[in-house]
């Protein structure tokens, strides 16, 4: 089940993303958050109307999925870029589809114009999720972050959420 975030969440998000940061090249940092700061950023995003979503499976959090503004000039507000992270335990079982798909259903109804997934080059497993759901891959950046003592190359890829011809 996909469903909001709530403060209770908190910890559970917090283990996810710390095991991101320890081992995966998905998060570009070495700083480990905790429950206090996840909760406060679960409401933040919420508060701001962005969507905190986890994938709930009989009380336990397999992954969390959000959104947010791209950029913070005004000539990006029809614009954000998603995140989606998935437990250790339950990665490759397909949680990813549908929480993607729900962030991308999420931005459409709230009116936004574009997507941005915003991927380390070598995960191409993410990739291809995002090809699936109808992203275009735009462009790479290459070795514009490093971590475990490498350099990384950034993907962007993008879909847009209307055929609307202006703004």
């Amino acid at each position: 089940m996909i469903r909001d975030a709530r403060p209770e969440d908190a910890a559970a998000i917090a283990e996810i993303y710390n095991d991101a940061v320890d081992n995966l090249t998905a998060i570009w940092t070495e700083k480990r958050t905790d429950a206090a700061e996840r909760a406060a950023w679960i409401a933040e995003r919420q508060a701001a109307g962005f969507p905190v979503l986890v994938s709930d499976e009989e009380g336990r959090v397999l992954g969390y999925a959000s959104y947010g503004k791209f950029r913070d000039k005004d000539g990006y507000d029809l614009t954000v870029e998603h995140s989606v992270y998935i437990h250790r335990d339950a990665r490759g079982r397909g949680l990813g589809t549908p929480m993607l798909q729900a962030l991308i259903d999420h931005a459409r109804a709230a009116g936004f114009h574009a997507m941005l997934g915003v991927i380390a080059a070598e995960n191409q497993g993410s990739i291809r999720l995002h090809e699936r759901l109808g992203f275009t891959r735009v462009g790479t950046l290459p070795q514009v972050g490093k971590k475990f003592g490498r350099w990384l190359d950034l993907a962007l890829l993008q879909i847009t959420l209307d055929d609307r011809a202006h703004p």
